[in-house]
């Protein structure tokens, strides 16, 4: 063999040097890049006074490479946007570094695409795909409970109090949010976008504070219900944990699995449901009115529930008729809601006719959910 045959063997690492060489793929090297972000940076390199400087910074490495951004202790008052793939929040516990506004749906329109104040409203926004949230608290502050106490009409009062902490936009996926706390009251997390992976968390409201049509599975986490600052009651209930907006040609909704639903002090004795069906207001070709197609879905299995947690589980929400009031009504049993295999001084629940079943197994619906993301 001759020495020229051993170097192109070397070179390709085929088995032979006759005839045409195979193509080879180019090598694709990612680098995990590191920004920090502290309350204290001094002249360090890659450190930032803000969380949202450091993202913007992350914009600047080639889009596979990860970047993760150390944000240390502190409170960072901020609204904060994530939109380039691949990013790492990751606090230094959720005791020790907070990220928080103080926005509200009545004059947060100005920083969404369409002048949508409850998603505008949002502390963090994560629009992208891979993005993971870790070790810290997301936060908004609006003062829901002063705004509450106050008589409808009244002076200072705020119509649009929604108040939302996360928001997970239209391109994100395989969004994973570990160790975190959010907190806030009405409308705490909106998910809007695909997959999001929720567990070991705590995730405190009161309003519909899970809702959205986006998919989400909360595993091994406190969903824990807020008081309200007086009690005022819709079919009897207080409060409710999810409102899905989940549309018909999506197998998977909100899914709480293996959780803890708790109350703070002040919250009543079955005065919680487990979810209602939001149907948006959406426009059509002929009017606006609630969205047909928007049959939430809503499971709860292997979870814990106190006795805050109402007998009726489920409640019908409220939606937009085609004359444009205030109308039309959906019902829970017109819903994809499903429990199973609850515990706890709440598990036990009146037969309201609930009917509708998964076709798809736990485990099957959970290989779904996790397709293509290996890393969770």
């Amino acid at each position: 063999m001759t020495a020229r045959c051993i170097a192109v063997l070397a070179l390709s690492l085929l088995a032979g040097c006759a005839g045409t060489l195979a193509p080879t793929a180019p090598v694709v090297t990612t680098v995990t890049h590191r920004l920090a972000v502290s309350t204290d940076c001094h002249a360090r390199p890659a450190c930032f006074g803000t969380v949202q400087t450091a993202v913007d910074a992350a914009g600047t490495f080639p889009t596979p490479d990860p970047v993760t951004i150390a944000i240390g202790r502190g409170n960072f008052k901020e609204r904060v946007e994530v939109r380039r793939a691949n990013v790492a929040l990751v606090g230094a516990g959720r005791g020790a570094t907070r990220i928080y506004n103080d926005l509200v749906a009545e004059t947060a329109g100005r920083y969404h695409r369409d002048h949508w104040g409850t998603p505008g409203s949002a502390t963090l926004v994560v629009d992208a795909d891979g993005v993971t949230v870790r070790g810290l608290t997301i936060e908004n502050t609006f003062d829901y409970l002063a705004n509450d106490a106050l008589a409808a009409g009244a002076p200072g009062r705020i119509a649009n109090h929604q108040a939302v902490a996360v928001l997970l936009d239209i391109h994100s996926d395989r969004v994973l949010m570990e160790d975190v706390a959010l907190l806030g009251y009405q409308d705490t997390l909106f998910a809007n976008g695909r997959r999001g992976y929720i567990r070991n968390a705590l995730i405190a409201g009161n309003v519909d504070f899970i809702f959205g049509n986006g998919q989400l599975l909360i595993e091994d986490s406190e969903l824990r219900t807020r008081r309200r600052a007086k009690d005022e009651r819709d079919n009897g209930f207080q409060s409710f944990l999810l409102a899905p907006s989940t549309q018909l040609s999506q197998p998977f909704g909100i899914v709480v699995h293996r959780s803890r639903l708790t109350r703070e002090a002040g919250v009543p004795d079955a005065s919680v449901a487990l979810a209602r069906p939001w149907h948006p207001t959406s426009r059509f070709a002929d009017g606006r009115y609630a969205d047909p197609a928007a049959v939430g879905q809503a499971l709860f299995i292997d979870c814990w529930m106190d006795r805050h947690i109402g007998p009726r589980h489920w409640t019908s929400m409220q939606g937009t008729a085609r004359d444009g009031t205030k109308t039309a009504i959906f019902t829970p049993q017109t819903s994809r809601f499903w429990e199973t295999n609850a515990k706890g001084p709440g598990a036990r629940h009146e037969d309201i006719g609930m009917s509708w079943r998964p076709a798809l197994s736990w485990p099957q619906m959970r290989a779904r959910f996790f397709a293509g993301w290996p890393q969770a």
